[in-house]
């Protein structure tokens, strides 16, 4: 007989801000193939601490869902006195799978109030509408883009419909607007563009930039009109007001690594998007659809084939906005691009 693999003990790494407060990063596994980071932050005496936070969640996945014991570990290595009994907050960056999908099974465990961004409260509290909401849009998007219904990739757009971005509702106690003062303690910085709810988080010299600022990626972009607050403008945009921020040595994201240099990496993205985009208009010298480009500029591989359709729908749409592509539409209803 086989005995069941085992989920492996979370990463359990600390930061101590220029404040004294800590900040404790439990990486998880969301899904097979993918960590996300979890964030406990304690302020105060260790054995009586005067505020904890969680921020994120994981996903509501078992393997998930088991690494958040890695609050005790927080208990028994470094001697803080927190538990799901005593968190005085939850907060959630943004309303996808791999950082809200934990919250009704943390909700399980404490009764600590919840805050997300105002854009977030809709599917956080009732995820079920606001994926039947979303349906005609990313029905219409499958078209848009020039998939076939009937083609692999139609089939696995199709699935999107049916997602849910949390398998239950949770009520959200704290709306966030760009510059609000969580408790008094975090600055809230809104950054849409990866996700319309997108905030990040300055504590001290300490950023949680979420997936708004990662170490090894650029974050997955769907076209503003498919996902309002989405978009390549918005995620510019967001950069700006991210590079504009003072006081900030360290920048910890939503996956990987934590970023020192995190200005160097802003640069690197707006320079790595720059190139994506003239890759774009220099593959769209005739009428082409978004399935047509990608196949031109991308490696297309099963695994990451709808985030790289995704991405060179939202940098075309930054790109017809712009003038430097002219939108049309096909005979099926897909767009078509060609550079002006």
């Amino acid at each position: 007989m086989t005995a069941p693999l085992s989920t492996p003990a979370p990463r359990l790494t600390r930061t101590v801000t220029s404040g004294g407060a800590r900040i404790y990063t439990l990486t998880v596994r969301a899904f097979e193939g993918l960590s996300v980071n979890v964030f406990v932050v304690v302020r105060g005496s260790p054995a009586q601490p005067d505020y904890v936070a969680l921020v994120d969640t994981g996903s509501g996945l078992s393997i998930s869902t088991e690494g958040l014991t890695g609050l005790a570990a927080i208990r028994d290595t470094w001697g803080e006195a927190c538990s799901w009994r005593t968190l005085d907050r939850i907060v959630v960056t943004h309303a996808h799978p791999d950082h809200a999908g934990g919250l009704p099974f943390v909700r399980t465990l404490t009764d600590a109030p919840v805050a997300a961004h105002v854009r977030g409260v809709p599917v956080l509290q009732d995820p079920e509408g606001y994926r039947d909401s979303m349906r005609p849009r990313l029905e219409a998007y499958r078209t848009w883009l020039g998939v076939p219904a009937d083609s692999p990739y139609g089939v696995r757009l199709g699935n999107r419909t049916r997602n849910l971005m949390l398998p239950s509702g949770v009520p959200v106690h704290t709306a966030l607007e760009d510059g609000d003062v969580l408790d008094g303690i975090f600055q809230v910085v809104y950054t849409p563009g990866h996700e319309g709810s997108q905030i990040c988080l300055q504590l001290d010299d300490m950023l949680l930039s979420a997936d708004h600022l990662l170490p090894r990626n650029s974050p997955p972009l769907l076209p503003a009109w498919v996902h309002p607050g989405g978009g390549l403008q918005a995620y510019l945009e967001s950069l700006d007001r991210t590079e504009a921020l003072t006081g900030v040595r360290l920048a910890l994201g939503g996956h990987d690594e934590p970023m020192p240099d995190w200005r160097g990496r802003i640069q690197a993205l707006r320079e790595r998007y720059a190139e994506k985009l003239q890759a774009v208009v220099n593959a769209a010298d005739t009428p082409s659809s978004v399935l047509e480009l990608t196949e031109r500029v991308s490696r297309m591989n099963t695994r990451q084939a709808l985030l790289l359709l995704d991405q060179t729908g939202a940098l075309a749409e930054f790109l017809a906005a712009e003038g430097q592509v002219q939108e049309t539409r096909g005979e099926a209803g897909e767009a078509l691009f060609q550079r002006t």
